[in-house]
């Protein structure tokens, strides 16, 4: 049977469907009795629901972060759609098809890979052309390495996003590299490929891409500084300078202690690593918000976060 995803509800129409509980909320009505708010989603995106009837046996039946079976009427809710449950039970993981719940990169995850590999290939430094060596011969890591997001919900918030995100900062590196003269071309590259490599660890996206505990209580920056650290101490003839400028750019490449660096970059070539990250997510981030925005007429609904509309090209 042919899914039908959030994204084909429409108001009037009954729902018999398999979905994500992506959160649930008790409250109460004014007459004291309970009633059930639930978020359901798939990888076409989130609808809000309520049950009102049945409500503790309902609340019983799963937990956020399982798949569910929903029978339930499409209405309208201060002008959003809104599911009233009328019936929701735990689905078994092993009878869902994670593809269905988890969006992906339409890229090929081996040719974006290959292509990263090739580029390393090519630098001219030997101590970094065998730090590379190492990761890409870590079978776990390239497997995380191809398919975590670069996020949970901001930029690349997808399956094989950590790679998008980073092939593209690595292509617009080479570029950046060969306009301004002093530039460490294999530096800013490394940099590139190891900014966010923390994030393999950080982000977990079997049924929904959310934070483990480790990223939590770590974050992408120390988790990818240990990462580093355990391939440099494979390499006897990684000079310690060159070691700490890659730190660096790691520890800095939010850049600014309010984003969540613990330092500023104070290396051109980190300097640069911070705006090919702001471009590129930021670029993929707007790209996102125009292709969802379901406005009418030439402009999106208003970005809160970044306080403004878009213009949407004819």
């Amino acid at each position: 049977m042919t899914k039908r995803f959030v994204s084909d509800l429409a108001a009037g129409s009954a729902v018999d469907e398999v979905f994500l509980l992506a959160r649930r909320n008790m409250a109460h009505k004014k007459d004291g009795n309970p009633f059930l708010n639930v978020t359901l989603a798939d990888r076409s995106g989130q609808v809000n629901g309520v049950v009102w009837d049945q409500v503790d046996r309902i609340a019983a039946a799963a937990a956020e972060g399982d798949f569910v079976h929903v029978r339930a009427q499409v209405g309208e809710y201060r002008g959003s759609l809104q599911l009233v449950v009328k019936d929701m039970v735990r689905v078994p993981e092993e009878q869902v098809d994670a593809a269905d719940f988890l969006a992906a990169t339409t890229r090929d995850a081996s040719q974006m890979l290959d292509r990263l590999k090739e580029m390393t290939a090519r630098m001219q430094t030997p101590w970094l052309r065998a730090l590379f060596d190492l990761f890409w011969a870590d079978a776990d890591f390239v497997a995380a390495y191809a398919s975590a997001p670069a996020a949970k919900r901001m930029h690349h918030a997808y399956i094989g996003g950590l790679l998008e995100h980073t092939l593209s900062m690595a292509v617009l590196s080479e570029t950046i590299a060969g306009h301004y003269s002093g530039v460490d071309r294999d530096l800013l590259l490394a940099g590139v490929i190891l900014h966010d490599v923390g994030k393999t660890r950080e982000l977990e996206y079997s049924r929904r891409i959310d934070y483990t505990d480790e990223g939590r209580l770590l974050s992408h920056i120390v988790i990818g500084l240990s990462m580093l650290d355990e391939k440099l101490k494979q390499l006897r003839d990684f000079p310690e300078d060159q070691a700490q400028l890659l730190k660096h750019m790691i520890v800095s490449h939010h850049g600014a202690r309010e984003f969540g660096s613990p330092e500023p970059p104070k290396t051109i070539e980190a300097v640069l690593l911070n705006y090919i990250d702001e471009m590129d997510s930021r670029v993929n981030s707007i790209r996102e918000y125009v292709a969802k925005d379901e406005s009418d007429g030439a402009w999106t609904s208003y970005h809160r976060l970044l306080e403004r509309h878009f213009y949407k090209k004819r």
